[in-house]
């Protein structure tokens, strides 16, 4: 499928970031993806181009492009339990940096440049992610749930926490149909029943799963954590959510 590097303008600057798209004329149904922690790399840009091979026009932003462009850190082929601590070390002050602020102001700018291709059909699009992305495209969701129909997080971070602009707790402005897949220890029992919770009281459309046998970035190729299965069950469920909300 098509893939080009494009620049957003936001608010503090020009993020960069992969657009892949359908052979063919449009329009076509957008997608916005969230990348985890480790950011832009080629399996997210196999994954966007999968995913336009589907029949989707796909925007994988550079969150960290306030450090610099992607690929942002010098990642090893295949990461590895051995080299993952390291290499956290030097990712954890980009992602503490990343605030909710910062967050929502490059929502709005990547909405806004993917809601405005011409590729892209008129109508909500969908706010995807893996890892920190997850709660990223939550925070797209519920900041602006007349644009975004369909929200995906898997192996997701934080979604459930005691700050007061917790992922959780902005729940009640969603309309987006949701999905979480998740690693057997991603979140606690009590987190699950939380924001289920929250999910029921705002009479949102949800789906959260445990994928059996998975542990944490299931679905990233280039890792150790990768599972097969988990990443099968991934694509099923994600184009399953698509299909039921953007087509």
């Amino acid at each position: 499928m098509p893939t080009a590097t494009v620049q957003i303008p936001t608010p503090d600057g020009q993020a960069d970031a992969i657009v892949a798209s359908p052979d063919g004329d449009g329009p076509h149904p957008g997608v916005l993806l969230y990348p985890d922690a480790f950011g832009p790399r080629p399996v997210l840009w196999e994954m966007a181009a999968e995913l336009a091979g589907h029949g989707y026009y796909v925007l994988v932003p550079n969150v960290f492009y306030r450090h610099r462009p992607a690929p942002v850190f010098d990642l090893p082929e295949h990461i590895t339990a051995e080299n993952r601590s390291g290499l956290f070390g030097e990712i954890m002050p980009l992602i503490e940096a990343h605030t909710a602020e910062r967050a929502l102001r490059d929502a709005e700018a990547y909405l806004r440049f993917l809601t405005t291709q011409p590729e892209v059909s008129a109508g909500p699009v969908a706010a995807i992610g893996y890892c920190m992305g997850a709660v990223l495209a939550m925070r797209t969701a519920t900041a602006h749930p007349g644009q975004v129909a369909a929200v995906a997080g898997f192996h997701p971070g934080a979604l459930v926490t005691d700050a007061p602009d917790s992922p959780h707790r902005q729940i009640p402005n969603l309309t987006a149909q949701v999905h979480l897949g998740l690693a057997e220890n991603d979140m606690t029992p009590e987190a699950i029943a939380e924001i289920s919770q929250a999910f029921d009281t705002a009479g949102v459309g949800y789906t959260c799963e445990i994928y059996p046998g998975t542990v944490h970035g299931f679905t990233m190729s280039d890792t150790d954590a990768f599972n097969p299965e988990g990443s099968r069950r991934h694509w099923d469920r994600l184009l399953d959510l698509l299909g039921r909300t953007l087509t």
